[in-house]
């Protein structure tokens, strides 16, 4: 079987606190994933919701798999890069605020009988 992927790029998420809800989902049936998801109260559960959706959507129109046999094989999130900005400190000093985003990467698989 091969796999097929969705990639979603400069996330404006911290990657830390979005592994925390892909690791929930990993491994699970793309709709059981799909309900966990969308129930998360966490903001990086939209932005995976997005992205294993367009997955399951290359899946169905560019291969011809089923979507109700659908699993995630692998997902990971990197890190992309940052935003950098400055805050004013006393004495005239500068603190660099930095904003992480977020790369992530989902491969579905077809779910072979038996």
């Amino acid at each position: 079987m091969f796999e097929v992927k969705a990639e979603s790029k400069y996330v404006r998420i911290s990657p830390y606190k979005a592994r925390r809800v892909l690791d929930l989902v990993r491994g699970k049936m793309v709709n059981e994933a799909e309900a966990i998801l969308e129930a998360l109260p966490h903001k990086a559960a939209y932005f995976i919701l997005k992205c294993l959706r367009s997955a399951k959507a290359n899946a169905e129109h560019n291969f011809g798999l089923r979507g109700d046999r659908l699993y995630i094989s692998r997902a990971w999130i990197n890190e992309a890069s940052r935003w950098k900005r400055i805050n004013p400190r006393a004495r005239g000093r500068a603190d660099i605020i930095q904003k992480r985003n977020s790369h992530i990467v989902i491969y579905v698989q077809e779910k072979e009988e038996g």
